[in-house]
C-alpha cells in the first residue's frame, strides 16, 4: 500500500466522534457512582476521627514514656501511609463527580481508575503488615524478661500474628472493596454491558 491510499484511508475515518450514552443510560449509571462516592467520604470522615482517637487512648493508659513513644511513633507513620493512598483515593472521588461521564471511552477511563484504585486499596491493607510486626515487637519488649520464655514461643508469638494478620488484611481488604464498591462497579459495568447490546 503507497503513502496516498493510506492517507486517503486515514481521511476516510472520522475518529473525533466518540459514541455517546443517552442521558437515561447516564441517569441509572449516575446512582451507583453516588453510592460510591457517598461510601468514600464516609470512610475518609471515619478515618480521620480515627487516628486521632487512637492517639488520645493512648495516653490514658499508664505505660513508660518508651513505649507510648513508640505507639506515637507508630501512628504518625500509619497516618503518611494513610495520606499517600488517600491523595490516590480522592482523584478517582473527583473522577467521579465530573458531569462528563457521558461517552464509552470516559466510562473505559473510569473504569481502569477503579481497577487501580482496587489494586491501590489492598496494597493498603498490606501496608499495615510492617506496623503490625513493630506492634508485636513492643508487646514482646513490654513482656518482663524470664527464662520459661524461649526464643522458640516467643518466634512463634511474633510471627504466628504476623502471618494471620497478612492473611486477615488481605482478605478484610478485599471483602470491604466489595462490600462498599465493588458490587456498585459491578452494577454500572452491567449497565454498560446492556449499553452495548442496544
Amino acid at each position: 500500500m503507497d503513502l496516498d491510499n493510506f492517507k486517503t484511508l486515514w481521511n476516510k475515518e472520522d475518529v473525533t466522534e466518540t459514541p455517546q450514552i443517552s442521558t437515561e443510560k447516564q441517569k441509572e449509571i449516575h446512582l451507583p457512582l453516588e453510592k460510591i462516592r457517598k461510601n468514600m467520604r464516609t470512610e475518609f470522615w471515619s478515618t480521620i476521627i480515627l487516628l486521632p482517637i487512637i492517639l488520645i487512648v493512648t495516653w490514658f493508659f499508664q505505660i513508660p514514656f518508651r513505649f507510648r513513644l513508640y505507639i506515637e511513633v507508630l501512628v504518625g507513620s500509619m497516618t503518611l501511609v494513610t495520606v499517600f493512598f488517600f491523595s490516590k483515593f480522592f482523584k478517582l472521588y473527583k473522577d467521579i463527580g465530573n458531569p462528563t461521564l457521558g461517552t464509552y471511552d470516559s466510562l473505559k477511563d473510569l473504569f481502569h481508575q477503579f481497577e487501580l484504585n482496587k489494586q491501590y486499596y489492598l496494597s493498603f491493607y498490606l501496608s499495615f503488615v510492617p506496623f503490625l510486626v513493630c506492634e508485636m515487637i513492643i508487646v514482646i519488649e513490654s513482656i518482663p524478661y524470664t527464662k520459661t520464655y524461649s526464643n522458640a514461643f516467643i518466634s512463634f508469638y511474633l510471627l504466628f500474628p504476623v502471618i494471620v494478620g497478612l492473611f486477615g488484611l488481605y482478605f478484610l481488604g478485599n471483602w470491604w472493596y466489595q462490600f462498599f464498591y465493588g458490587k456498585y462497579i459491578d452494577r454500572i459495568k452491567k449497565l454498560v454491558e446492556e449499553m452495548k447490546m442496544d
